[in-house]
């Protein structure tokens, strides 16, 4: 049995309890996690990367149509809207959700939105036909905006943060390294060591060292070395063959 995991998003705690203890009488449902802003559900949906997140539309921070925007079309996670609001309906499956549950919640149609979400699972979409993140939300002392992924020189991880390095300027945004660059095209980002993933279209030049290794060299004149491991993952690829 393939155990489903869960986020749950909702300014309410009643709302929030009603829901989890719904779920929790699924045996292969598990939850994830809870937000209570829209901010709390991008950041969790990062670090955990759910099957399914139950969000609701109106929020403090961001509201769940920008939960949906900030992180692209979530293609790993079945979105279902839970709200007390039926005039969002159109909007909600034009943003690809697989449901849309008006509340109160009834343990009847919750069923069948699990079972619905059990079948996407079971004839998940390929890898090879995901979308990819064109942009990213990061917050600031003061506000939050988007940064087009085109824009991120290199990545570096920081303990349980990235520093997204866009020329001269740096945001941080929290997340793992590897749970990231699965939400970023490989034809266009690949991990260089333990701590760093580049953009290849802001190589300048790779120069070999010993070892496998090479010294990687980027437009704006940073340098760092891209890793044996990582050559074979990322970088074998491009190289020409004999």
């Amino acid at each position: 049995m393939t155990i489903l995991r869960a986020l749950i998003a909702d300014d309410e705690p009643p709302a929030r309890r009603k829901l989890r203890r719904l779920l929790e009488r699924e045996p292969d449902i598990s939850i994830a996690g809870e937000a209570a802003t829209g901010h709390e559900a991008v950041a969790l949906l990062r670090a955990e990367r759910p099957h399914a997140l139950f969000l609701d539309i109106q929020m403090p921070g961001l509201d769940g149509f920008q939960v949906v925007e900030a992180l692209g079309d979530l293609d790993d996670t079945a979105v279902i809207f839970v709200t007390a609001y039926d005039e969002y309906a159109v909007r909600a499956f034009e943003v690809h959700a697989l449901d849309y549950l008006l509340k109160p919640v009834t343990e009847e149609r919750l069923s069948t939105v699990l079972e619905r979400l059990r079948d996407q699972i079971e004839h998940k979409t390929p890898a090879s036909r995901r979308h990819f993140w064109k942009r990213i939300l990061v917050e600031g002392a003061r506000r939050a905006h988007f940064v087009k992924v085109e824009e991120i020189d290199w990545i570096e991880a920081d303990r349980n943060y990235l520093v997204l390095h866009c020329g001269s300027q740096e945001h941080l945004v929290r997340a793992t390294l590897t749970a990231f660059l699965q939400r970023l095209d490989p034809l266009d980002f690949a991990r260089a060591n333990r701590s760093a993933a580049v953009n290849l279209n802001r190589v300048r030049e790779l120069r070999p060292r010993s070892h496998g290794e090479y010294e990687v060299v980027l437009h704006g004149g940073q340098e760092f070395t891209w890793s044996r491991r990582y050559v074979a993952r990322g970088l074998e690829r491009f190289l020409p063959r004999p």
